[in-house]
């Protein structure tokens, strides 16, 4: 259980909501898990008392797309097309055990935390029967962040949509806990409408939200006017990428009230055409980062956010600010995965999802000037001292306070070497 009363003494405090801006010499008071206010000299009265001098407070960060499994295939898709990389899934995915996504996914979620990631889109398309699917949800919870476990289907097939409902109704019923559900389908770009009817009726049926990876392809050159045909927009839709879809396509996301998930990292690597989050920000759309495959890309915000801004400042796109590209990490990504009313920001009332950041680092020293454009362009998860999720301390003094970091290693070593042989 978290601490009951916990306060974060004398930092630079960003809060994202309504839009970045960062308080120096302000404090953050939780109580029972949650934010319960933010300002200076805030009454200690008997709190743990966390002292943030000469560091950056700030909301923890939030992936809205990744293939938490793939923490065991690292570095195994860099240089190589889209093409390549799937068949590297096809060759290695059938090779993991249930237990192998245990551990791969433990460790992928552990890194999250590490690097100041408290809320994590598990695109989980690893679902070769129902024991993978119970392993990651099982890892999902023993990390302790905040998830949302994506039922997804193999690049080989797999998966059932019984298995979907079994999940839903005995598994993870509970929209308010802290490992809630999606549906992550293969979608309308890979499939025909007809499958995507059933598989929407199925999200209904169990109210859950949808996500999949959107372009143009010979299944469906346009699937965004596919899916307005068959009457399938809708609001609980993530689309994932779309660097490949029209301004009309992705007009249709912002009219119909759905968000989407950008990867600028795996997304420029994959050769996935031009970046598409400053697209999306202009039509009207919801946006988040993720960070999709750490096959090919960082697996941490710090990077992403640098991706996402230098590519604001090479595309014919209204150039993002460092106000912009955090608030993408952090507010919106809460926003995109439905989650905005828990987790995002330090408004009070939220859960106390809350990063601290070490400012006498080498590579941060002086940046209190400006703590925001210090946490896009200058920080890395190296600085990232103290992490709490819901009010519970995961990380301290720099260090991730999980009972067996040095098993979790061992474990993910064996399982890279069975699946991938190194």
């Amino acid at each position: 259980m978290p601490d009951t009363r916990i306060l974060i003494r004398n930092g630079h405090v960003i809060d994202t909501e309504p839009e970045p801006v960062a308080l120096p010499n302000a404090d953050v008071l939780i109580e029972d898990g949650r934010i319960v206010a933010v300002g200076a000299d805030l009454p200690a009265d008997g709190a743990t008392v966390i002292d943030a001098t000469d560091k950056i407070v700030l909301p923890g960060f939030v992936d809205t797309h990744r293939h938490v499994w793939q923490s065991a295939l690292r570095g195994a898709a860099v240089d190589v097309d889209l093409g390549a990389y799937l068949g590297i899934l096809a060759q290695c995915g059938p090779k993991f055990s249930p237990q192998d996504v245990h551990t791969a996914t433990l460790a992928g979620a552990l890194e999250c935390l590490d690097s100041g990631i408290t809320t994590q889109l598990d695109y989980s398309h690893i679902s070769y029967s129902p024991e993978h699917a119970d392993a990651a949800i099982d890892a999902l919870g023993a990390a302790g962040l905040r998830a949302v476990y994506g039922y997804g289907t193999p690049v080989t097939g797999g998966g059932s949509l019984d298995d979907v409902r079994r999940i839903r109704s005995e598994r993870l019923a509970d929209d308010n806990a802290l490992v809630t559900m999606a549906y992550a389908p293969l979608g309308p770009s890979f499939t025909p409408v007809e499958v995507v009817k059933r598989e929407w009726q199925v999200a209904d049926e169990l109210d859950l939200g949808v996500t999949f990876h959107v372009a143009a392809t010979p299944v469906n050159t346009q699937p965004i006017f596919a899916l307005r045909e068959a009457g399938l927009l809708r609001e609980k839709i993530l689309y994932v990428h779309g660097n490949t879809l029209g301004d009309d396509e992705l007009k249709l996301i912002a009219d119909s009230g759905a968000s989407a998930s950008a990867a600028p990292g795996a997304e420029a690597m994959l050769g996935n055409n031009s970046p598409v989050a400053g697209r999306l920000r202009r039509l009207g759309v919801t946006t988040g980062l993720g960070v999709d495959a750490v096959t090919s890309a960082p697996g941490d915000m710090f990077s992403l956010m640098r991706a996402a801004l230098l590519a604001s400042q090479i595309v014919d796109e209204p150039r993002m600010t460092c106000a912009d590209v955090l608030k993408m990490a952090t507010l919106d990504g809460a926003a995109a995965l439905g989650l905005a009313d828990r987790t995002g920001s330090l408004c009070p009332g939220k859960q106390a999802d809350v990063i601290v950041l070490r400012l006498d680092d080498i590579n941060t020293l002086t940046a209190e000037r400006d703590p925001i454009a210090a946490v896009v362009t200058a920080a890395h998860p190296h600085n990232v001292d103290t992490v709490l999720v819901a009010g519970q301390v995961v990380k301290s003094n720099g260090c991730l306070v999980h009972t067996d970091l040095g098993r979790v290693a061992r474990e993910l070593r064996e399982t890279a070497l069975k699946v991938a042989g190194h």
